[in-house]
């Protein structure tokens, strides 16, 4: 059995809540409360979720950019988390990561050869005339020409400085890139081409990606596995073809239902989730979802679900553990779920359909 380039185990990032004149902490915001996933090599995991639910958090613990509160973190079978110093340096060289913002993530006052140069300036790796090569071809990778290197910034579209940032993370040569909504904040035009240029730079480079995105249509077509969160937690988590054709979860049912379908066999019935998700500083008892969740039931307001898994799709839910439990199928255990939640939303709370939707 293979070793996985990434694991994550039980991973949580509390930020603490201070008040008072002595600034002592009275809570803590559990941003990601026991989070568990791996990442093989050459394999893309999207983690999607609503706006809140955690996701970017995970990214940023994962890379030691926020600092993660417990649980362990392993690349290449290395401990993330015990590595300091020159070894985090050499570590993190191998882990890169593209923010959601291209406008926010590039210095407008250092030009496109700064931008690339500096990470190679912090690693020390090759002479000046080496590193301007490598910088050359990280740009010929990304679709940008050689002459892109004296221009700052502001002199790009938003989809060219997004090219930029990834050209960015490929000049140190890495393993595993951490993709944190990296289209959401380009033209719809652009995205499909970034989009296409993310999957043939790991198909060219053999990358691992941990592909962050409110986007349940884009982390599809992306991802070979997906992750859904919900408060700080995963509560289910399969192979995107598995997920999308059969999800168990009420939650990922109406994730799903809020994507549009051109074609009219794909669409689904719109699931409308009452109320609003709940304060990561205050997480309600047994599972998370049972405030909003139409089909929660009494045990689902005291016991905080089990992971049950089938066929390699793991979820976190009373509902669906017992409805695969009677079944024995998770096609006929989602169907069952979905056929429940059509008739415990009211066919009215379509028309208000913008409320559940997933922003960015």
């Amino acid at each position: 059995m293979t070793t996985p380039l990434v694991a994550v185990e039980n991973l949580a990032t509390h930020f603490p809540i201070r008040r008072g004149l002595l600034r002592r902490q009275v809570g803590a915001v559990r941003a990601v409360d026991g989070v568990s996933f791996t990442i093989d090599k050459g394999r893309t995991l999207g983690l999607v979720g609503e706006s809140g639910c955690g996701k970017t958090t995970v990214g940023r613990s994962v890379l030691r950019l926020v600092e993660p509160t417990g649980g362990a973190v392993r690349f290449a079978g290395q401990d993330v988390r015990a590595t300091h110093g020159a070894a985090l340096r050499a570590l993190r060289r191998r882990m890169q990561v593209v923010f959601q913002d291209p406008y926010g993530s590039l210095n407008p006052r250092m030009t496109v050869r700064s931008i690339l140069e500096e990470g190679l300036v912090i690693h020390r790796l090759g002479d000046p005339g080496t590193r301007l090569e490598r910088m050359a071809r990280a740009l010929e990778q990304t679709g940008l020409a050689r002459a892109a290197l004296d221009r700052y910034p502001h002199e790009f579209s938003g989809g060219q400085r997004q090219r930029i940032a990834i050209a960015r993370a490929l000049v140190l040569e890495p393993e595993f890139l951490v993709l944190d909504e990296p289209i959401s904040a380009l033209d719809v035009s652009i995205q499909a081409q970034v989009v296409n240029l993310l999957v043939e730079l790991r198909e060219q480079f053999g990358l691992t990606y941990l592909f962050i995105s409110h986007d349940l249509s884009v982390v599809e077509h992306v991802s070979d596995d997906v992750a859904v969160m919900y408060l700080g937690r995963i509560v289910e988590r399969a192979a995107a073809e598995r997920l999308c054709r059969q999800p168990l979860h009420p939650y990922t049912h109406a994730l799903f239902s809020a994507v549009p379908a051109i074609d009219p066999a794909r669409r689904r019935r719109r699931i409308v989730l009452p109320g609003d998700v709940p304060s990561p500083a205050r997480p309600p008892a047994g599972c998370r979802f049972h405030p909003r969740c139409p089909l929660a039931e009494a045990t689902c307001m005291t016991v905080d679900p089990p992971a049950t898994t089938v066929a390699g799709q793991l979820v976190h839910c009373h509902v669906a553990a017992r409805e695969l439990a009677a079944t024995g199928d998770a096609a006929a255990a989602s169907a069952t779920i979905a056929r429940r939640l059509a008739e415990a939303v009211p066919a009215a709370g379509e028309a208000t359909g913008a409320r559940a939707a997933i922003h960015s």
